[in-house]
């Protein structure tokens, strides 16, 4: 049975044009090519990523914070009430007016004591900006230093001056140990970032934000396997740049320094537009599928791998249109929080009470949490 499913996993037609099979890719003396053996490697790494910044976030990041007068704020500790405590953790952290009638008379709290013991205990568990502080800092380091990398590794290679350079000879293209330590090194951090998702801050493109690094890890894993090294190192080195920028953007709110987020965010989203809706389309996607027909038939391949390409052009598209929302509510002074943030986890909008119960909300950076993009 699974030497059945392994055969047609490993189908040459699946992987390769008609005219080619896995024995013409066998290694030979000064040349080596991409097997998925290799790709092995990424979930020890991953593990040591975590490691890594475990380490950081307690030995740099959080000193670093403190430095700079991030703090967390004191949260207000709800009084324990065992039938609002069950409600909240086996039904709803956020009860209908029924339900909360219902409560009422099980606990004799007025409406008013029970939707304000719901809003404190809903914002006991949101993340303070320490916590967001830790995680920005640490993938701000990583995003640099992975650009840097990516461009070190491309910037004397043919392909990157001239697209079609990349399907020179495909698919016999031998891996380039620099092609190697790029992908390893993304496609680990970005499993450790899966290995982490639930524990991280939440945001309300959650589900976004998982199908976003699910299909970025079948994207690099099935450009590895098939060959499509080339183009996947482009790939990551265009979502890298914008990601630098978002990240800095999102400590320097943290750090309340309005104007520089302000300044910072606004290159972002310049950069994001740039790289993600022109650049990736129209330079990227338009390389991959209209050049590689001149030089071998279409196959599975290269409909699956155009195909994932479009996913994460719809995942740009989602995300442009918040940064957009963001933006147009900045230009027009009305911009209040992270348009991506739930309200519970939104730090630039602060929520307290008075004795009376009554809701003041004292707005911060516009920036804010920002959207988090792979």
């Amino acid at each position: 049975m699974i030497g059945t499913i392994s055969a047609w996993l490993w189908w040459d037609r699946l992987w390769l044009p008609g005219n080619l099979t896995w024995a013409d890719l066998e290694d030979e003396e000064g040349l080596v090519y991409a097997r998925a053996s290799h790709l092995y490697a990424t979930v020890p790494y991953a593990l040591v990523f975590l490691v890594v910044r475990y380490l950081f976030e307690r030995l740099i990041a959080a000193p670093l914070a403190a430095s700079i007068g991030i703090t967390e704020n004191p949260r207000y500790k709800v009084e324990h009430n065992a039938v609002l405590d069950h409600y909240f953790s086996t039904k709803s952290k956020h009860p209908r007016q029924a339900d909360i009638d219902g409560l009422c008379k099980k606990c004799s709290y007025s409406n008013r004591q029970v939707e304000r013991w719901f809003r404190r205990r809903r914002n006991q568990d949101r993340p303070g900006v320490l916590k967001k502080f830790r995680e920005a800092s640490w993938r701000l380091v990583f995003y640099l230093a992975a650009f840097v990398g990516g461009i070190i590794a491309l910037y004397d290679k043919p392909w990157f001056h001239n697209l079609r350079e990349m399907w020179n000879g495909y698919p016999r293209q031998s891996m380039l140990e620099s092609q190697y330590c790029y992908y390893i090194v993304e496609m680990s951090f970005y499993l450790s970032l899966v290995l982490r998702i639930t524990f991280d801050v939440k945001r309300k493109d959650f589900k976004e934000q998982i199908v976003h690094h699910w299909a970025t890890l079948t994207l690099l894993a099935f450009s590895w396997c098939g060959n499509y090294i080339r183009v996947g190192t482009l790939v990551m080195l265009i979502h890298d740049s914008s990601d630098i920028l978002l990240e800095s953007a999102k400590i320097f709110n943290y750090a309340k320094w309005k104007r520089t987020c302000n300044g910072i965010f606004v290159v972002f989203a310049a950069v994001f537009i740039g790289t993600r809706l022109i650049i990736f389309p129209f330079w990227i996607i338009h390389c991959t599928w209209v050049y590689p027909p001149d030089y071998y038939p279409p196959f599975f391949g290269y409909y699956f791998f155009n195909f994932m390409l479009v996913i994460l052009l719809m995942l740009h598209i989602f995300w442009a249109y918040l940064i957009l929302r963001m933006v147009k509510m900045f230009v027009f002074g009305s911009l209040t929080k992270d348009e991506r943030s739930d309200n519970e986890e939104d730090e630039e909008t602060s929520v307290t009470e008075d004795n009376d119960g009554h809701v003041k909300v004292t707005n911060g950076c516009g920036a804010g949490g920002g959207a988090n993009h792979h």
